[in-house]
């Protein structure tokens, strides 16, 4: 019997031991935790006279407010795309594309950063029949004096290469800024380079065997005669043979006078030989 209470009292003694155990730490760890806060709130300084302690939602809800509170330096492009499409930017003006009235000249919207922009603010604010875009300075009165966009300077340099790529026969004629023959290999040229057609280099800097459209003055200065050239992998070479050289010649060379005439330019037929002859657009 008494064997039997030693079995039994024996683990319940050792739990209340552990349980004891575990109290008299729990109180330690308090206390010390206690200590510690307490001296840290001693070393803290005292708030100045006039402070008010922010709390933690105050500070939250002020960086919301502030996150939301428009930045001084914001520009009008992106007020100005709302499909309301009627915010002016304030302050000295910059040159950037506008939206302009087409009745008055007047700044409707802007500035935007490039041509994307201003064509969506156009078309979201339904502006597209009453207003263009534009790009340039606003003028005081709310007017805007245009300047050539980068896109714009970028085209007339790759027009000037193209340009340098007609035969030595130009010469000429591009001496003479008022010559009509020369305004409509240019406008050859432009429209040319607009459908993604180069102008074959058979001479001068841009030289080169890849071919593409041949521009040609006429003779008695009547117009501009067209034709196609091919790579001189086929043309000079002709690598596929003599009447695949001819047919290709062919089918491009009325290939282009058809994108020519739905430009716009009065093309005909010339002689015998597959050339086309191109006058002064129509309109």
């Amino acid at each position: 019997m008494p064997g039997e209470l030693l079995a039994v009292a024996g683990p319940l003694l050792g739990c209340f031991g552990l349980i004891a155990l575990v109290v008299v730490l729990a109180a330690g760890s308090t206390a010390r935790y206690e200590f510690e806060r307490n001296g840290v709130r001693a070393l803290q300084p005292a708030p100045a006279h006039g402070e008010v302690p922010v709390r933690a939602g105050t500070a939250a809800g002020e960086a919301r407010r502030g996150a939301q509170r428009p930045a001084p330096e914001r520009s009008a492009v992106g007020l100005a795309t709302h499909p309301a499409g009627r915010h002016i930017a304030e302050g000295p003006s910059a040159t950037a594309w506008w939206l302009v009235d087409q009745a008055d000249g007047s700044t409707v919207a802007g500035p935007f950063a490039d041509r994307l922009e201003a064509d969506w603010a156009l078309w979201s604010a339904g502006l597209a029949e009453t207003a263009s875009a534009v790009h340039g300075v606003r003028r005081p009165d709310g007017g805007v004096v245009r300047r050539q966009s980068p896109q714009e300077r970028e085209w007339l340099a790759e027009l000037g290469r193209q340009l340098d790529r007609l035969p030595e026969d130009w010469e000429p004629n591009m001496a003479d800024d008022e010559d009509a023959l020369a305004t409509v290999a240019v406008e050859l040229t432009a429209a040319l380079l607009e459908a993604g057609l180069p102008v074959h280099g058979g001479a001068g800097p841009e030289a080169d065997g890849a071919g593409g459209v041949c521009l040609m003055p006429h003779p008695a200065g009547i117009g501009v005669l067209v034709t196609w050239r091919q790579h001189d992998r086929m043309s000079v070479q002709q690598v596929r043979g003599a009447a695949m050289e001819a047919a290709v010649q062919r089918t491009m060379t009325a290939a282009v006078a058809t994108v020519l005439r739905q430009m716009g330019f009065p093309v005909e037929e010339f002689g015998s030989t597959g050339a086309h002859l191109v006058t002064a657009p129509t309109g």
